[in-house]
């Protein structure tokens, strides 16, 4: 059979996508290959049909067991002799496919990267005939990549020992630095590089901030996914379980994925997700990669993610049938601040200072008002014109600003007022002239910026504070201190003018005549918390929820936030005997 007649044969299809041809006939020409095609490009393709019209066995290298297995199902299922060497198998199995190997009777062999370093495996393929070897998902060989992998980077010992035997390496996401890497790392020579546009016209891409913990934006999402397969990823394994538990309360089919499950826990998450048991997979980034389930309709991010590269390649998982699919992404200001404690948690080499140029890029993404698949196309160096209505930048109409430099202006200033000691909560409750007792204490009601911002509620400062957080105005430090930066120290000066999506902030004046209630306005996503804690703790005791502690506790515990046993006692409704009896699960919580 020739190419097309193959492709028909054990694939269905009769014609090639773009770019796929080109692969096949240089690879049948026994050429190094390196191909960047976006995910759902049909990558797999190009290295499992020239097999067919080869002699030899074909060496697949790929870093997940579970994709390797998916795909040597398929692949049986198309009737192409195909296996995988791996954990998974008993000895007895693996001697089997050994056997096979040497018969002849493989076409296809899929091993982790740890294999490859192994001697007695590496002498087994020295008795082989391989045709070619493929390494899958490498953008792991480069550690300016985002799942870089030393295991992948020991793969330049294939040109050592097998120097004639071709190489063909694939991946979705790869900067020209990381291509680069890709090639010099794996000794490709004079490689036909392919690189294919990033333009997905089947993914409607949605970014927006985080109202509150944005359950009620994920609802308004998924109001349009009915019964659709999707992934839901956040940025914690608690925030997956609790994540799952809300929409199971909401009547959804979820389930949480992450690394702290057992492994049978896991793999039925997974089997149940491919097999259309389960509708949603609320996960961290353990989950996903490469997972070969075509109709997953959308994906949706809780958090920003720490670069572009694992967000195309998480957003990528959508529509890889080529169906219409949706993504979106909740961020806020407090997001991009965790990611930067992570990177600074890492060892001073060069690549940090890297992660934190790839975390501003993931920033100004979330932030443009331009075209989304404009903005990810640039950053991997492809132009492409704008989308037109696939993304909400180019769909919707141009967004109404509100100049808050007043506003800006006036936070600031009492943060630099109160010595830049206090959390950002604090620091509202000074410009809203709040009568608790802890600024009345440090005599911040004589401050001139005291009561000057009761124009705006507690919530519409919170947003203030992120739009300063997010253009570098302030920085949060230790115990979650607000100081100024020098743009801030600008900001107040005068020099610069800040807006805002209206959407973001409905300016409202606050009524004069009628006194709000300072429990009108209080930190909503802790109050939640602290409920749901509340409920376990009388469902545990056989009594009401608020005999444990009212309503008005509550609200009081998620505005103050106390951190120990003598600020907890300073509120509303807790004595020694509440706080010896339920204090201490309440504390832990408002500390974590």
């Amino acid at each position: 059979m020739n190419k097309i007649e193959t492709l028909k044969h054990y694939f269905g299809h009769s014609t090639f996508r773009p770019l796929q041809e080109e692969v096949v006939d240089a690879i049948l020409a026994k050429r190094d290959v390196l191909m960047i095609l976006p995910t759902g490009g049909g990558k797999s393709l190009c290295y499992q049909l020239p097999t067919l019209l080869m002699e030899g066995i074909t060496v697949v290298v790929s870093p997940l067991l579970a994709l390797m297995h998916d795909q040597v199902v398929a692949l049986q299922n198309n009737a192409i002799s195909a296996a995988m060497l791996s954990s998974m198998q008993t000895s007895q199995e693996s001697e089997i496919i050994e056997m096979q190997l040497r018969q002849g009777k493989i076409k296809l062999l899929y091993v982790a990267p740890e294999r490859l370093v192994n001697p007695y495996f590496l002498n087994l393929l020295h008795q082989l005939p391989i045709n070619f070897f493929v390494i899958d998902e490498a953008h792991c060989v480069s550690e300016w990549g985002h799942e870089f992998r030393e295991n992948y980077r020991r793969l330049s010992l294939l040109k050592e020992q097998f120097a004639t035997t071709p190489i063909a390496a694939f991946t979705a996401t790869a900067t020209p630095a990381v291509e680069r890497d890709i090639a010099h790392n794996l000794g490709l020579y004079e490689p036909f590089r392919v690189r294919g546009s990033l333009f997905r016209d089947n993914l409607m891409l949605n970014a927006t901030h985080r109202i509150k913990d944005g359950r009620e934006q994920l609802m308004a999402f998924l109001k349009t996914h009915k019964g659709e397969s999707g992934i839901i990823y956040t940025l914690s394994r608690k925030s997956t379980e609790t994540v799952a538990s809300f929409l199971q309360s909401k009547g959804i089919e979820a389930k949480a994925y992450h690394a702290g499950l057992s492994t049978e826990e896991k793999n039925k998450t997974y089997a149940d997700f491919v097999a259309d048991r389960v509708q949603i997979v609320v996960a961290t980034i353990a989950f996903g990669m490469g997972i070969d389930k075509s109709n997953i309709r959308f994906v949706v991010h809780m958090s920003m993610p720490k670069t572009l590269e694992n967000f195309y390649q998480e957003i990528g998982r959508a529509g890889r049938d080529g169906l219409e699919a949706e993504t979106l992404l909740l961020f806020s200001a407090q997001d991009i601040v965790q990611q930067k404690m992570f990177i600074e948690d890492l060892p001073e080499t060069p690549y940090k200072q890297y992660a934190f140029s790839k975390l501003d890029a993931m920033v100004r993404f979330g932030e443009s008002e331009s075209c989304r698949h404009q903005s990810i196309a640039a950053y991997f160096d492809d132009r492409i014109e704008a989308c037109g209505d696939k993304c909400d930048n180019c769909g919707a109409p141009e967004s109404e600003k509100v100049d808050i430099t007043t506003a800006a202006r006036m936070l600031l200033s009492a943060i630099l007022r109160t010595e830049q000691s206090f959390g950002l909560h604090y620091v509202i409750d000074v410009l809203k002239g709040s009568k608790e007792q802890r600024v009345l204490q440090n005599g911040h009601d004589s401050l001139s910026v005291y009561g000057i911002g009761e124009a705006y509620t507690k919530a519409q400062w919170m947003t203030i504070g992120d739009k300063l957080l997010e253009l570098g105005a302030v920085e949060i430090g230790a115990f979650k201190v607000y100081t100024l930066t020098h743009f801030g120290v600008e900001v107040i000066k005068g020099a610069h003018t800040i807006e805002l999506k209206k959407e973001r902030l409905s300016v409202q004046k606050a009524q004069s005549k009628a006194k709000v209630s300072y429990f009108d306005d209080y930190d909503v996503q802790m109050y939640d918390k602290l409920k749901t804690l509340r409920a376990s703790i009388a469902s545990q005791n056989g009594i009401p929820p608020y005999i444990v502690f009212s309503d008005k506790t509550l609200k009081d515990l998620s505005n103050k936030q106390p951190q120990n046993k003598e600020e907890m006692l300073e509120i509303h409704g807790i004595g020694e005997v509440k706080f010896e009896r339920y204090g201490e699960a309440f504390l832990e919580m408002l500390c974590e």
